[in-house]
Formats: structure tokens, C-alpha cells, sequence
């Protein structure tokens, strides 16, 4: 079994920043991908940001140039540095991480979110 865990999320003006943080446990061999989605007005879930387990990250280009995904793969953990935040940021944001088991198959395993408010 496998737990993700969302840390960071809050309300902050436009222009601000806040890290968001997400970490995986219990039975992992290696994860290949974590990332992030959001789910804004309208509930669609779309993709954020990813990273690989040897850091190569790809973003959105919603978010290119503001946002910044990085990895602590000792830690099973991700980050998502947003900077420059816009109302239009306002979601919930998922954490995902794509796990493979001591036995068994590859899987994803999601976070509950954390709510991010862009507003003054």
C-alpha cells in the first residue's frame, strides 16, 4: 500500500508564491513520475507539471516560466515552486506518484489535494 500526502497549499495575493509538497510512502521500489494536476471552476483536471526519477521536468504551458517542479528522490518527494501567481491559478492541486511495488505491477497513487486561492 501506498500514501501521497499534499503539504503547502493556502490563500495568497496575485504576484505571490507558495511551495507546495508531496511525498509518497509504504511500499515503493522506485517511482517513475510524480507530479501535478489542478482541478479549477468547472472541475476539469489538468495537468500541471511532472518529473522523472533522473529530474527531467515537463510543465504546462499555462504555468511555464512561473511555476518550477523538483524531485528528492531519497525523500520520495516532489515540489512545485509557483511564483507569480494568478487568480486563474485558484485550484486544487493533486499529487500523483507513479509507484513500482517490492512485488507487482506499476500503479498511481494520488494525494486528497490542497486547495490554492489566488485572490486580494
Amino acid at each position: 500500500q501506498v500514501k501521497v500526502v499534499e503539504s503547502g497549499g493556502g490563500l495568497v495575493e496575485p504576484g505571490g508564491s507558495l511551495t507546495l509538497s508531496c511525498t509518497a510512502s509504504g511500499d515503493i521500489l522506485e517511482i517513475t513520475y510524480m507530479g501535478w494536476y489542478r482541478q479549477g471552476v468547472g472541475n476539469h483536471h489538468d495537468p500541471v507539471a511532472r518529473i522523472t526519477s533522473k529530474g527531467g521536468p515537463a510543465l504546462a504551458d499555462s504555468v511555464k516560466g512561473r511555476f518550477t517542479i523538483s524531485r528528492d528522490n531519497e525523500k520520495n518527494t516532489v515540489y512545485l515552486q509557483m511564483n507569480s501567481l494568478k487568480p486563474e491559478d485558484t485550484a486544487v492541486y493533486l499529487c500523483y506518484a507513479d509507484v513500482v511495488p517490492q512485488e507487482g505491477d506499476q500503479s498511481t497513487y494520488w494525494g486528497q489535494g490542497t486547495q490554492v486561492t489566488v485572490s486580494s
